[in-house]
Parts: C-alpha cells; sequence; structure tokens
C-alpha cells in the first residue's frame, strides 16, 4: 500500500512566476520520506539521526517533471517502496493535482552510519517493517466474507 503525503505549494516553493522551482520538489519529497519513516516505519528522523546515530541518504534519483505546480495547489504525493536491498532501498514518488502528474521520481537511499559515512545493513526492527510492505504491496486483495 502506498504512503500519500499532502503538500500544499506555499509562496516558499516558487519562483517569481509562482510556479515550484525544481529543487524545491526535492525538498517536499524528502519531506515525503521523513513522514513515512515516522508514520509507517515506526522510527523518526529525530530517533534515527539521534539515538540511531544513522541516516538515509539519496545515492541516486531520476525524476520527470511532466506539468507545473502553481502557488495554493495541493500536491498529492504517493511514495511506492519497490526494492529492499542489504543496506538500500528504492522508492518510487508520483506527484499530482486533481488528477494530473506534475512529477514522477525514483530514488534509491542508503542506510548508513553517521560515525563513518558507511553503508550498513537495515537494522533488523526497520528491516521488518520494509518486508511488511513489499509484502503488503505483492498481496492480492482478499475477497470480503
Amino acid at each position: 500500500m502506498p504512503f500519500l503525503y499532502r503538500q500544499k505549494v506555499l509562496f516558499q516553493h516558487c519562483d517569481p512566476a509562482g510556479i515550484v522551482f525544481y529543487p524545491r520538489y526535492f525538498e517536499m519529497m524528502n519531506a515525503t520520506v521523513e513522514e513515512w519513516f515516522e508514520a509507517r516505519l515506526g522510527h523518526s528522523f529525530a530517533h534515527l539521526h539521534g539515538a540511531m546515530q544513522a541516516g538515509v541518504p539519496t545515492a541516486a534519483l531520476q525524476v520527470t517533471f511532466s506539468a507545473p505546480s502553481r502557488l495554493g495547489d495541493m500536491l498529492d504525493i504517493t511514495l511506492h517502496l519497490r526494492r529492499l536491498g542489504r543496506s538500500s532501498a528504492d522508492l518510487e514518488f508520483v506527484a499530482g493535482c486533481g488528477g494530473e502528474l506534475r512529477l514522477h521520481m525514483t530514488s534509491t537511499l542508503v542506510f548508513v552510519s553517521l560515525r563513518d559515512g558507511a553503508s550498513r545493513p537495515w537494522p533488523d526492527a526497520l528491516r521488518a517493517r520494509l518486508i511488511d510492505m513489499l509484502e503488503a504491496r505483492e498481496a492480492p486483495p482478499q475477497a470480503p466474507a
């Protein structure tokens, strides 16, 4: 099941023409990841970066901008977990407004230690939540009883 994050396009996101300045989309996608970690994975970034001394930097990005977003638009951003590796995860983002596609992006996050910046295997509790998400995506819908 994808994670949905709603983001209103604010003045801070826009260029002088009133459309989203493209680097601001990356901030919005990062906010989506941060909310996903807390709401779905049970690991806030405060806990991740603090007590766990870990991070999940982006190692790869591919993005297509389909249509401009404007000041005041409400974007529906969906995040899909597509692949889970030993220390990485591939994500897919789809951002739209009123049924119109605005952005499609894929990214790879890597779980790293903040102590040395090296990748580490996903911690067991976090890996279990990620696996649950992958299995939920792959499970066929259940017929009503």
